[in-house]
């Protein structure tokens, strides 16, 4: 956890460090509670929340191309190497990157997250839309690395028809992919 001191004597809390540990993010949010119990009135306690393994829906609601349908997943998403040849520029993404992190007042380095396609490339996600980028931490309980086991376990079932093209996307577009993972792979 660190902290830094406004000009009027109250700190502001920033709990970055924090978010891989629910019990010590628990622990910061009470400590923050009580502090602006004691000193309402006096100032206000800025909390900065830490970066969210789950976009923002307003930001990032998720987005699917239309190259991709039912009908061509053979001839597209099932072809090995196929993501390669829609898969935006590493310039394209650091730059998207680092104009989401400012928008979006990401703290920590550019290198901490992955741009990441909230609709996965492999299922028909729409490629270069911002709405369906934004920087993923790299680091934490629901990581990119994450993420990405979800991604290719939904995109595997997908090319192997246990579940629909419809079905697969529609995981990724609910509100929160932590918990299509929990239940995807049943562990809720």
């Amino acid at each position: 956890m660190t902290t830094s001191r406004l000009p009027s004597g109250c700190t502001t809390t920033q709990l970055t460090s924090l978010r891989s540990n629910p019990a010590l993010l628990l622990l910061g949010l009470m400590f923050i509670a009580a502090a602006e119990v004691a000193l309402a009135g006096n100032c206000e306690i800025d909390l900065i929340e830490p970066a969210s393994f789950v976009p923002s829906r307003d930001r990032t609601p998720g987005i699917v191309g239309h190259r991709v349908m039912q009908a061509n997943i053979t001839s597209t998403i099932c072809v090995p190497g196929w993501t390669a040849t829609v898969r935006p520029s590493s310039s394209y993404t650091r730059e998207l990157k680092a104009q989401q992190m400012r928008a979006f007042h990401l703290s920590g380095k550019a290198s901490e997250y992955e741009e990441d396609h909230l609709v996965p490339l492999c299922i028909g996600g729409h490629p270069t839309k911002p709405r369906n980028l934004w920087p993923q931490p790299r680091r934490g309980q629901w990581s990119a690395k994450i993420k990405d086991q979800l991604e290719n376990s939904v995109c595997r079932a997908v090319c192997r028809g246990a579940m629909t093209l419809e079905e697969g996307q529609a995981i990724f577009l609910r509100p929160n992919w932590t918990k299509e993972y929990e239940k995807f792979f049943e562990l809720q």
